[in-house]
């Protein structure tokens, strides 16, 4: 019997042309629109790893309307605990969601994440908004109500920072403590303060400015406990390692807060436009920068 030629079609080699057909229309229909999943991922790293210029402060403090970073500074307690996490974390949109990569925006709730990255970008960086109706410009004070809102890069939505007690379905998904999120809906849960980092001149400052890049407490209004980074819980995403931020306030043996619940809040360089106050070298006691390499007389 004669063996079958290249252009012998048997089976129902029409239906799959068809469906191949078919395939290959739908997929450029997709890219056409936008639709493919690589697409969507250009599209989200376009956004959330867009450059953002933070505010400058020119007295020192922080103001509502102001652009910032919260920074959760490194440690000793961090070294040791953790060497793994042992630098500066800033607090981010979380990306460890498959939808994050299937979203044509930011969708809420979504979850919040402490990243290595302390460049000022879509996805770590944050709106100082009002509650009280203070006008932007405005210091914000110790113990004086605040929001903090992001738009991840995109224009059109903004999620606010929240926080609500512990439940049998609502908890941080490694700690399984008071989980914190990202909320399209304005109410008590999105409230924080800043609190002085010394417990005992804690009230001796309330109603002074909160002063910007440096160490301060930012409690959660509604639950009473405060914005920590516990460092030893972490999930990877496709964009890298992030680590689990939480409400819970920890203390030491003398009643004061930990490094974990530590703050700063990070405003832009005012010599750099394109860096933040924490690029700039700090200053050595005796007017020598720390990396100048000159001996003292």
């Amino acid at each position: 019997m004669a063996a079958y030629g290249p252009g012998v079609r048997i089976g129902r080699w029409a239906e799959a042309a068809r469906l191949e057909e078919d395939r290959l229309r739908d997929f450029v229909h997709k890219r056409e629109r936008g639709e493919l999943l690589t697409q969507k991922i250009n599209k989200l790293q376009d956004n959330l790893f867009k450059k953002i210029q933070l505010s400058v402060s020119k007295d020192g403090f922080v103001h509502f309307g102001d652009t910032v970073m919260l920074l959760n500074p490194g440690s000793k307690s961090a070294v040791e605990n953790c060497p793994g996490a042992c630098g500066a974390l800033t607090l981010a949109i979380s990306l460890d969601e498959i939808s994050a990569y299937l979203a044509e925006s930011l969708q809420a709730p979504r979850g919040v994440s402490a990243v290595k990255s302390v460049d000022p970008m879509g996805q770590n960086t944050f709106c100082i908004l009002s509650v009280d109706g203070s006008a932007v410009g405005e210091p914000i004070r110790f113990g004086q109500n605040f929001r903090l809102g992001t738009t991840g890069g995109f224009s059109d939505q903004m999620l606010y920072l929240a926080s609500d007690h512990k439940s049998f379905i609502r908890f941080a998904k490694k700690s399984y403590l008071q989980q914190v999120f990202l909320t399209d809906e304005l109410s008590y849960l999105t409230c924080w303060q800043a609190a002085f980092l010394d417990p005992q001149l804690r009230l001796e400052y309330e109603g002074f400015p909160v002063p910007a890049n440096a160490k301060i407490i930012i409690s959660h209004c509604h639950t009473n406990r405060s914005l920590a980074v516990p460092r030893n819980f972490w999930t990877t995403s496709y964009f890298g390692k992030e680590y689990e931020v939480i409400c819970h306030t920890y203390l030491d043996s003398h009643k004061a807060e930990e490094d974990k619940n530590y703050w700063e809040i990070v405003t832009g360089n005012p010599s750099n436009e394109d860096s933040t106050m924490t690029d700039r070298p700090n200053p050595h006691p005796r007017g020598i920068r720390r990396n100048e390499f000159h001996e003292e007389t």
